[in-house]
């Protein structure tokens, strides 16, 4: 009995002898070092079913960034992140940044260079010119408030000196060319800029886009790089639909409120941004922006301003031989150029908000002779666009100096600016671009008054010969 009691004690030693030894033979070890998860620690799955430890790891990671393997690196960022680790070469990556910092202190302090890619105010009007007609004075102010801009941002504050940046308050008549001005320094600059409406802008909380949506646009428009998009800058077009409305009851949810609620983007101040996205919400990442270094430029029409205007105007009228007329400004064209700031809160702008905007610049309304120059005279001047369409089917297109003018004397009638001239092309072109395919004979078309009058039709030229004709009953029925 005693010996058969031995015997059964000795079997479960045994046994758990054996489990242990299984448990050491499937014990997952380091892919690299060979160690066991239980010396090593937890151990990292990576494709291919290996494993490895954190500290070879992160040895693996160092070598690889020391190598300067941009590829794989980019690869394995966002691994990295979906195992709770931070992302690989961190300390060379920071070591990377301080030199970098260092680097642009050194320029600073040699003199701070401006970029490269930054002309001077006298050649970025130069380039504006070749795309916009006129307004001499508006595109001097946003050449030199651009560059100006970047000097600002390489200024040396050492000596107590603090330059203040000066956002852009652009006026003037609807098809005067501000947003297209903005959108040509757009193409002309190798900086971030953002074109967005202040129409759809509301107060926080209520349905529309938060004032912070047009730094998400700018933020976009330099591809999510924070630093480059804290030197770019924003354009607002529309900005005189945000003036305080009157005589009403309801809350201002996209009037005064949101003039307030950019005054901080404006001044300057760190703004929480959803990345991707124009609204908050839980489901969409955050990023902080700095608004210091971002230039703004408002445009808008202010339509009725000119009401506004006149009334001051008038305000010193008198009775007697020597009083003034209260018609005397009821011609003028430019009634724009008096606008002062006094002005532009009885339209509706809070003073906090104009005082963020110290450089007002008034743009002009547009002469029959500027609307001539608008249809030839830059690079993509709508003529020039209907005669490269033409142009693939082999045809020459031709336009008459008394059509030219006839056509900038409707545009004036419509009162809508340069938008007018593309609708009246349409008008009349419409036939000449539905007619000219079916022959293959026509080599020129040619563009006469009577033709946009309704009382003749446009010159054909055959290209055996020059022979005038008429462009089917289309066009002779106009």
């Amino acid at each position: 009995m005693g010996e058969d009691n031995k015997d059964e004690m000795q079997k479960p030693e045994q046994g758990s002898g054996e489990s242990e030894t299984k448990k050491r033979e499937v014990e997952d070890c380091c892919y690299l070092c060979r160690r066991p998860e239980s010396i090593a620690g937890k151990l990292i799955q990576l494709p291919q079913n290996i494993r490895v430890c954190r500290e070879c790891l992160q040895k693996s990671i160092d070598m690889l960034e020391s190598g300067n393997n941009p590829l794989f690196s980019g690869m394995m960022d966002p691994m990295l992140f979906s195992f709770g680790m931070p992302p690989m070469g961190g300390k060379n990556r920071q070591k990377a940044k301080e030199e970098k910092g260092k680097k642009a202190g050194a320029g600073e302090e040699a003199g701070g260079a401006m970029p490269p890619k930054v002309p001077a105010p006298h050649r970025i009007k130069a380039e504006l010119d070749e795309y916009v007609i006129g307004q001499e004075q508006a595109k001097k102010a946003v050449a030199v408030a651009v560059y100006n801009h970047y000097k600002r941002i390489r200024a040396d504050v050492l000596d107590g000196v603090e330059i203040e940046k000066s956002n852009i308050l652009m006026l003037g008549p609807t098809g005067s060319g501000k947003t297209y001005m903005v959108q040509t320094l757009a193409k002309l600059l190798d900086v971030p800029l953002a074109v967005t409406d202040a129409t759809s802008l509301t107060e926080a909380g209520y349905i529309g886009d938060d004032v912070e949506s047009v730094l998400s646009k700018l933020l976009a428009a330099a591809d999510n790089d924070i630093e480059k998009a804290e030197m770019g800058i924003v354009f607002i077009d529309e900005i005189d639909k945000i003036a305080k409305k009157r005589n009403t009851n309801s809350r201002d949810v996209s009037g005064e409120a949101v003039q307030q609620g950019l005054l901080k983007l404006l001044e300057g101040a760190d703004v929480e941004v959803p990345v991707g996205a124009t609204s908050k919400n839980a489901m969409v990442p955050m990023t902080t922006v700095s608004t210091r270094n971002i230039l703004f430029i408002c445009g808008g029409a202010f339509s009725g301003l000119e009401k506004v205007i006149k009334e001051r105007l008038n305000k010193a009228s008198a009775i007697g031989f020597s009083a003034d007329l209260k018609d005397k400004y009821d011609q003028e064209k430019d009634i724009l150029k008096r606008a002062t700031a006094e002005d532009l809160r009885e339209f509706g702008m809070i003073p906090e908000f104009l005082g963020r905007l110290p450089v007002i610049c008034t743009l002009e309304d547009l002469s029959r002779d500027m609307l001539v120059s608008i249809l030839t005279k830059p690079k993509n001047a709508i003529i020039k666009q209907y005669k490269k369409l033409l142009a693939m089917d082999e045809v020459e297109l031709c336009f008459e100096q008394e059509a030219l003018e006839l056509i900038a004397e409707r545009a004036l009638e419509k009162k809508t600016g340069a938008r007018a001239l593309r609708a009246i092309l349409e008008e009349f072109m419409l036939d000449i671009m539905y007619e000219i395919p079916k022959d293959e004979t026509i080599g020129r078309v040619t563009i006469t008054r009577d033709y946009i009058e309704q009382k003749g039709a446009p010159g054909i030229e055959l290209r055996s010969g020059s022979v005038r004709a008429l462009i089917g009953q289309n066009a002779a029925g106009r």
